[in-house]
């Protein structure tokens, strides 16, 4: 797989194609970096943008993981000393997961955020952004109903990180898009380039299949799950015998979340897929991609709680590693 396509394999959206294959012609030293609010435990969707760091190292980038320890506090999820203490479990736990530590740069937010330049570099944009356009930036991952004034800042630092970084490349799930989209709006009315961007995906709610999964209501996988909670909650996700659900009768789009877990997080990290199945059932079936099995499912011959069982071994033999790291 040249570089283009380690770059971009699985992303939702690349902003633009080509600023992003111009980065793949000489990709060797470029860096990337995608940001997270410590939590603690790295759940599936940290692992589905982790997936893409270890896609990019693979193409020879060098990754910044920014543990953006004043977002968290803007956003209200502790005081300092408790989400930097997080941040620490959480870079373990990176590591653990497959990131080349050696490729790595982990960086706290407030290592640069509250120096002088970069707060009047901040208080520059906020000259450039409305209050309205900082809120549509914020609302996919706003914590609580009403946006608070710390909030509106948040995506504006957002911006501004991607500068003091000296990152070429941005990455995020799609609920991230509207702040950067608000980045290459604003960054050159402060002499910087708009950045380049690539979006991944969302995992669909596991036991619905309707929007998104979330680790702050339904039912979500992460580091801390016991193999029996991984077998349990895959065991109960949505799995239709088909990629393409019909709505509810509520009209409500829905995805299956199943294959899209083997599609964007087992099959980017296994060589081979095999679904153990007893002879009387046809004995084992063995998948070198994903589209594949997905073909399978639909015509009838992989069996949905077949998929399952194969899902819940490789999904807990990517997490076991760090899991240990919490447990210790």
């Amino acid at each position: 797989m040249d570089a283009y396509d380690l770059i971009t394999r699985n992303a939702s959206e690349v902003v633009t194609e080509d600023e992003v294959r111009a980065l793949a012609d000489d990709s060797e030293g470029k860096r990337a970096y995608v940001g997270y609010e410590p939590s603690g435990v790295l759940h599936i969707g940290h692992m589905l943008t982790a997936n893409k760091l270890i896609d990019l190292q693979e193409a020879g980038f060098e990754v910044v993981v920014l543990l953006a320890d004043v977002h968290a506090y803007l956003n209200g999820k502790g005081t300092f000393e408790e989400i930097r203490q997080t941040a620490e479990r959480m870079k373990a736990q990176f590591i653990a997961y497959g990131l080349d530590e050696s490729q790595t740069e982990f960086v706290l937010g407030s290592e640069f955020q509250l120096d002088e330049s970069y707060v009047l570099d901040l208080h520059a944009l906020e000259l450039e952004t409305t209050l309205s356009r900082a809120e549509r930036a914020m609302a996919e991952i706003k914590s609580g109903e009403s946006v608070t004034v710390a909030q509106a800042v948040y995506p504006i630092m957002q911006a501004l990180d991607i500068v003091y970084l000296d990152v070429d490349l941005a990455i995020g799930g799609m609920e991230q898009r509207k702040v950067h989209m608000l980045a290459r709006d604003t960054l050159p009315s402060i002499n910087e380039d708009a950045p380049t961007c690539l979006h991944t995906p969302l995992i669909a709610d596991l036991a619905t299949g309707i929007g998104k999964m979330s680790s702050s209501k339904g039912v979500t996988i992460s580091m801390e799950d016991t193999t029996e909670d991984i077998e349990e909650k895959v065991n109960d996700a949505f799995c239709p015998p088909t990629a393409d659900p019909d709505p509810t009768d509520d009209g409500d789009a829905r995805d299956n979340p199943v294959l899209q877990i083997f599609e964007y997080h087992v099959f980017p990290r296994f060589e081979r897929v095999v679904v153990e199945r007893p002879d009387k059932y046809g004995g084992n079936l063995e998948y070198d991609d994903y589209e594949s099995l997905e073909a399978d499912l639909e015509s009838g011959e992989l069996h949905p709680l077949d998929a399952k069982g194969a899902l819940a071994g490789y999904l807990d033999e990517l997490i076991a590693p760090g899991r240990e790291k919490i447990d210790a």
